[in-house]
């Protein structure tokens, strides 16, 4: 497995392209974000490591040009800022989220995490009126395409993949961040919110479903 690390503190920088290569991993250090960016369109990595605070351009910069420009691999932010904005900030761009100081082992095991989640297979999900292309990464809904951001995608896509079936709180920051649902009550429903603008606002139909106090489920429903 190929990874990219960007982090502005070279000793930081070492000791994790150490460690990380101890692990089995291949690693390619970049310290500023347009060398990063660079490398992230450059590169064919598996994984992509940023820090949030880094020179010329800051980690989120970074991972939404790199996802611009057709990069798709799984991100790990890692930042010593633990603000919920912050926090939903990194997670809107589609990156995991590692506050500093943090545990190496903790940091290999949600890396890990990332890169074990399963690929796009060659099916297309349609409910309703709604199709999602899992290979293409495209999102169709009524004929018309909608622009989703790299976190709106991936909740879609796992509910998606469980059309019909109620999805909880819990399996959604799981599945998407790897993080413990009781650690911020408000995160997933504030995701939803903002997928719901784009997939359901706009049309008469109405597909994300909420059951109270458990989770949401994707279905057509005729009242």
């Amino acid at each position: 497995m190929k990874l990219l690390l960007v982090e502005d503190d070279p000793r930081a920088a070492r000791a994790l392209e150490r460690g990380l290569r101890e692990e089995g991993f291949a690693v390619e250090v970049a310290f500023d974000g347009e060398e990063g960016l660079f490398l992230a369109r450059e590169g064919s990595f598996d994984a992509l490591i940023l820090d949030v605070m880094l020179p010329k351009l800051d980690g989120f910069t970074l991972l939404a040009e790199a996802r611009a420009a057709g990069v798709a691999a799984p991100a790990m932010f890692l930042t010593a800022r633990d603000a919920l904005p912050d926090r939903l900030r990194g997670l809107e761009a589609g990156g995991d989220y590692l506050v500093k100081p943090f545990a190496f082992s903790e940091l290999v095991l949600r890396l890990h995490n990332l890169l074990q989640r399963a690929p796009a297979t060659g099916r297309i999900w349609a409910v309703g009126g709604l199709t999602v292309d899992p290979v293409r990464r495209r999102v169709y809904r009524d004929g018309d395409r909608l622009d989703l951001s790299a976190q709106e995608y991936a909740l879609l896509e796992l509910l998606a993949r469980n059309a019909g079936h109620v999805v909880t709180r819990t399996r959604i920051a799981e599945e998407l961040w790897n993080m413990a649902f009781d650690a911020d009550p408000n995160l997933v429903d504030v995701a939803v919110r903002r997928l719901r603008r784009k997939v359901d606002d706009p049309f008469p139909e109405k597909l994300i479903q909420t059951r109270r106090g458990v989770g949401y489920l994707l279905e057509a429903r005729n009242d």
